[in-house]
C-alpha cells in the first residue's frame, strides 16, 4: 500500500474521528477510482476502521441516495466509513454535500476537482502521489 493512502486516511480520521462517515473517490475514469478507493480503505482498515465499500459505475444520485447511503446510515455500526468510487458526477452540483470527505484522483494533464479535499495523480499507479492545486489561481470561469 503507497503513503499517500495512508497520510490520506490519516488526515480523514483526524478530521472525522468517529461516526458513520461517507468518503468518495471520484475521478473522470470510474473504473480508476475504483482502484484508488480500494486502497485508500484498505489504508483505512488498517487503521482499524470498519469499511463498507461500494462502486457507482454512473455516479446516479438518487440510487446512492436510496440503496447506498441510506441503508449504510440505518444498518452499519455508530463507528465505520463507507467508501464510494465513481465518476466525477459524485460531485455534481446536488450530489457534493453527501460526502464527509472528497477524493479525486487524475492521471496526467487531467483537471482536479475543486471540490476535493484531496488530490491524487494516479498516472502512475504503483506510485500515487497527492497533488496540491492553488485554486486562487484558476480563472473564475474554471469548472464552468
Amino acid at each position: 500500500m503507497a503513503d499517500v493512502w495512508t497520510d490520506i486516511s490519516s488526515e480523514f480520521l483526524h478530521l472525522y474521528p468517529r461516526g458513520r462517515r461517507l468518503l468518495a473517490v471520484a475521478g473522470a475514469d470510474a473504473e480508476r477510482s475504483g482502484r484508488s478507493a480500494d486502497e485508500l480503505a484498505a489504508a483505512l482498515r488498517a487503521a482499524g476502521l470498519e469499511v463498507e465499500r461500494r462502486h457507482s459505475a454512473d455516479g446516479d444520485e438518487q440510487v446512492l441516495r436510496t440503496e447506498v447511503i441510506v441503508p449504510f446510515r440505518a444498518n452499519s455500526a455508530s463507528d465505520s466509513v463507507l467508501v464510494v468510487s465513481g465518476p466525477s458526477t459524485l460531485l455534481s452540483e446536488t450530489a457534493r454535500g453527501m460526502w464527509h470527505y472528497v477524493v479525486w484522483q487524475l492521471a496526467g494533464d487531467e483537471a482536479p476537482h475543486t471540490v476535493a479535499a484531496a488530490i491524487v495523480d494516479v498516472t502512475d499507479p504503483a506510485n500515487p502521489r497527492r497533488r496540491f492545486a492553488d485554486y486562487c489561481a484558476l480563472p473564475a470561469s474554471f469548472g464552468a
